[in-house]
C-alpha cells in the first residue's frame, strides 16, 4: 500500500477556487476521513489522487513518488464514485471481475471468482451476481461499485459517499466490514462522507474541509472535544453544539456568564476558575461565545433554583432518544431527552447549563479560546491548520 502525501494542491473550476492549497500526509495502512459540508472539495480531493482530475499547483505523490504526470489508469487507485459507474451492459459479476480483467491488472479467473464471491459475501448480495445494473435498486448499485473496488489490491482505496445510498441497517454493518477490511488487508484509505457518525466510527483521523481549506486535523474525539473553531465544533456533533452569546462578568463568588434570553438578561455562576477568565482577558476580550452541547443541558418543567425559563420550540423523537428545541429569542436551544415524554410545543419549559463542559469561542474570529474541563481532556490538543 500507499503513504499518500499532498503539497499546497490548488484547483479551480472558473471562478471558484475548489481547492486552495491543500497539503495532506496520509500514513500507509491509514483509514483517513474528509468531513466537510457538501462543495467543501472533498470529492475533487479524491480525483486528484486518482488522476481524474489535474491540480493547477502542487504536488501529489504515493510513497514518495510524484504521481502528478502518471496517468489514472498506472496509480492503482481503486475509486467507489458516490454515481456507482457501472457498465450497464455487463452482469454484477463482470462489473466487479472488469478491474481484474484489465490489461494492467490481469488475474486468472479462478482468483478473480474467489475474490468476487467473499466480496458478494461481505456485500450480502450473492444473488445478484447475474443481474443487470437496470435490474438494481440505487443501494444494490452502490453495493457493486463497492464490491468492484473490494475485489482489488490497490494503492489506495477512494470512497466517495460509499453508504450514502444504503437503507440504515446495512449502512450500519458495513461500516464495521470496512473497518474489518481495511485492517485485514492493510490497505490506505481515504474516505469522504458528510455523516458527522460515519466519521466517527470509521476514521483514524479526520480531516475537516471548508471552502477548499483544511480546517483542523486529528482523531475524531480530538476534534470533537477541542475543536479549532466554531464552524468545527457545528459540523462534529448531532445535534449540533448550541452557541450562546454570553458576557463574562465579576461576581463576589468568583466570575459569571450573562445572557439574553428573550430579551431578559440571565446570568448563571461559571464554575471554579481554574485559569479560564485569564485566558479570556488576555486577548482583552469580556464577551464570548459560550459553546455547549445538547447533552450538557438540564432542563424541568417546573420552576427550579439556577434554571431559566425557556419556551419549547419543538419536540423530536429520533430513535432511542429524543431532541427539545427551546426558544431564548435570537437564538434557540438544542437539548437530549429520553422517549416518551409528554412535552407540548409552546409550553414552558426551565433550563440550566452544564458550564462546567462549556466551550469557550472568540465572538468576532470564531475561533477556540478555551473550555471548563480543559485539564480533564489535557490529551487532546488544538490542532488548527488554516
Amino acid at each position: 500500500m500507499a503513504r499518500i502525501t499532498l503539497e499546497n494542491i490548488r484547483k479551480a473550476f472558473g471562478k471558484v477556487q475548489a481547492l486552495d492549497g491543500i497539503s495532506l500526509d496520509i500514513k500507509d495502512n491509514e483509514f483517513f476521513v474528509l468531513f466537510g459540508p457538501a462543495g467543501a472539495g472533498k470529492t475533487t480531493i479524491l480525483n486528484c489522487i486518482a488522476g481524474i482530475t489535474m491540480p493547477e499547483e502542487g504536488t501529489i505523490s504515493f510513497n514518495g513518488e510524484i504521481m502528478n504526470l502518471i496517468d489514472p489508469a498506472h496509480r492503482n487507485v481503486a475509486m467507489v464514485f458516490e454515481n456507482y459507474a457501472l457498465f450497464p451492459q455487463m452482469t454484477v459479476y463482470d462489473n466487479m471481475a472488469s478491474a481484474l480483467r484489465s490489461k494492467l491488472y490481469r488475474e486468472d479467473e479462478a482468483v478473480i471468482k474467489e475474490r468476487i464471491d467473499k466480496a458478494a459475501r461481505m456485500m450480502k448480495m450473492e444473488k445478484l451476481l447475474e443481474r443487470l445494473p437496470s435490474q438494481l435498486s440505487n443501494g444494490q448499485k452502490q453495493r457493486v461499485a463497492m464490491g468492484r473496488a473490494l475485489v482489488r489490491t490497490p494503492n489506495v482505496f477512494l470512497m466517495d459517499e460509499p453508504l450514502a445510498h444504503l437503507d440504515a441497517k446495512l449502512r450500519n454493518s458495513m461500516r464495521t466490514e470496512l473497518k474489518e477490511m481495511q485492517a485485514n488487508l492493510g490497505s490506505t484509505c481515504i474516505y469522504v462522507t458528510h455523516d458527522f457518525m460515519e466519521a466517527m466510527a470509521l476514521g483514524d483521523r479526520i480531516a475537516i474541509i471548508n471552502k477548499g481549506k483544511i480546517v483542523q486535523i486529528g482523531s475524531g474525539d480530538e476534534i470533537y472535544y477541542m475543536p479549532c473553531n466554531e464552524f468545527t465544533a457545528e459540523l462534529m456533533g448531532d445535534p449540533q453544539i448550541n452557541i450562546i452569546p454570553a458576557e463574562i462578568y465579576k461576581s463576589g463568588s468568583g466570575y459569571g456568564a450573562e445572557m439574553i434570553v428573550n430579551g431578559s438578561k440571565v446570568r448563571h455562576e461559571l464554575p471554579e476558575d481554574k485559569g479560564v477568565f485569564a485566558k479570556i482577558q488576555e486577548r482583552g476580550l469580556v464577551k464570548v461565545d459560550l459553546g455547549i452541547r445538547p447533552q450538557h443541558i438540564k432542563y424541568a418543567f417546573a420552576p427550579a433554583d439556577g434554571y431559566f425559563k425557556t419556551t419549547v420550540y419543538s419536540y423530536e423523537s429520533i430513535g432511542n432518544k429524543s431532541v427539545i428545541t427551546a426558544e431564548c429569542g435570537a437564538y434557540q436551544l438544542r437539548m437530549i431527552a429520553p422517549n416518551g415524554l409528554n412535552v407540548d410545543i409552546d409550553s414552558d419549559i426551565y433550563i440550566k447549563l452544564e458550564l462546567d463542559r462549556s466551550i469557550l469561542f472568540d465572538p468576532d474570529s470564531k475561533k477556540y479560546l478555551t473550555r471548563y474541563d480543559e485539564e480533564a481532556i489535557k490529551s487532546f490538543a488544538v490542532k488548527e491548520v488554516q
